[in-house]
Order: structure tokens, then sequence, then C-alpha cells
């Protein structure tokens, strides 16, 4: 199933397909990064969680999504 997503998270593309875990994974890197928080709002925080360690994201935003994860409690 292809959906199409902002551009101001993903450019290169019109549509991914969120069943295809690759692009799953590489969708949620995107929005973490550049999401905005209508778009973080639809992320599975528990998936987020699990997912955080293969991300290598700059060390302020891997700060940022551990402390509001912990929050959450999804430590």
């Amino acid at each position: 199933m292809r959906e199409t997503i902002p551009r101001h998270i993903v450019w290169s593309t019109d549509a991914i397909d969120l069943t295809d875990p690759f692009q799953r994974q590489w969708y949620i890197h995107q929005v973490l990064l550049y999401g905005r928080a209508s778009d973080i709002q639809t992320l599975d925080l528990a998936e987020v969680a699990g997912l955080l360690n293969d991300f290598h994201l700059p060390t302020h935003l891997d700060r940022l999504w551990r402390t509001f994860l912990e929050t959450k409690g999804y430590a």
C-alpha cells in the first residue's frame, strides 16, 4: 500500500510503501529528523523506541527523543 507523504519529510519520491519494513524504518527516521508535530503524532512511539538505536541521529536529536520517550514510558 503506497502512501503519499509530505514534501517536508521526503522530497525524493511522491509515495512510499509503509508495509515494507525498510521503507517504514526509513520514513520513521525522516519524521524524527524533519517531521512536524502533526507528523510525529502519527508514529507508534513503541516502534520508535525499538528503532532508535538503529537511527544514529545527531546527538541533540537523539538526546531529545530518548528523553521524550522516557517521559512517555518507552525507555
